[in-house]
């Protein structure tokens, strides 16, 4: 194999991993992000915290893998997705089962707990054939880095801890619902369950609601943990940001609901930048 068939190997690599689209990694390290700084009062063990970042990308990549190895036969179908590697048939399904189950193993030695994780995002492509709201399932799995990092910061899973995996959740919801606005129909023409499809003519409504809900339990959290005003401030720029959202999809045209489904990064890196300001002023403040 000479050099230009290996990087163009390397190339359908990163493509079927979503190397090149790093939204969905940054979706699910910070509620992970956030658990972490929670779980440890500000400070947190960096060791800890590269381990589950580097995780993170791992599952994330083997998830995705695993998503479009499932999805082969539909994606051809849906016009966002028909060029995918898979779909395209630019490489053979075995490969990329060997390349995820890889990229698991991998997960599963840096840290024990991932391996729960990476069985988790590996089965949510199979939800949406069953479940009319697969995307609660993959809240779930997105947001099991929380008690994870709970674990592994304090080995105990306190309340707050399964609080703050209910708010991904709920956040979880919203975005994806927005996503799967962008192929609402071509999933209802291929058969696939969404919630788009769920909540119909209600879907952003629901999305806006999910949003609200989110937002309330962080404020309840914030409450109990007696946070400084600066966690406030971020969940305010994260209100914000869901404002902004609403403007993009209300009128349901799938390149601006893909816009906001985007802008939901700069959600969660509000709440991220929030709590670690109000842990860095409650520290100054006690010196």
């Amino acid at each position: 194999m000479n050099l230009s068939a290996i990087l163009r190997r390397l190339d359908l690599y990163e493509k079927l991993l979503r190397l090149d689209k790093p939204i969905g990694t940054l979706l699910l390290l910070w509620p992970t992000l956030w658990a972490l700084w929670l779980s440890a009062n500000g400070r947190p063990n960096w060791k800890i915290v590269w381990i589950f970042a580097l995780g993170t990308l791992l599952m994330r990549s083997a998830g995705v893998a695993v998503n479009d190895l499932a999805d082969r036969k539909f994606d051809p179908h849906v016009t966002r997705t028909r060029n995918r590697p898979l779909a395209a048939k630019q490489l053979d399904p075995k490969e990329a089962l060997a390349l995820a189950a890889v990229l698991a193993l991998i997960a599963f030695i840096l840290i024990l707990p991932l391996g729960r994780l990476v069985l988790l995002a590996v089965t949510y492509p199979l939800t949406k054939r069953f479940l009319i709201l697969p995307q609660a399932y993959l809240g779930v799995a997105f947001g099991f880095g929380i008690p994870m990092a709970y674990a592994a910061q304090t080995g105990m899973l306190p309340v707050i801890a399964w609080w703050l995996l209910l708010a991904n959740i709920l956040w979880t919801i919203a975005y994806d619902t927005e996503y799967a606005m962008v192929d609402r129909d071509d999933d209802r023409r291929i058969g696939i369950r969404t919630s788009a499809i769920l909540f119909g003519r209600y879907d952003v409504a629901a999305v806006m609601l999910c949003h609200a809900a989110f937002l309330a339990t962080m404020v309840g959290i914030g409450l109990v943990l007696k946070l400084a005003w600066p966690f406030y401030a971020g969940l305010l720029c994260a209100l914000g940001l869901a404002a902004y959202q609403y403007t993009l999809i209300r009128d349901r045209d799938p390149h601006r609901c893909f816009g906001a489904f985007k802008d939901n990064n700069w959600v969660g890196a509000a709440v991220f930048v929030g709590i670690a300001l109000a842990y860095l002023l409650a520290g100054r403040q006690a010196a």
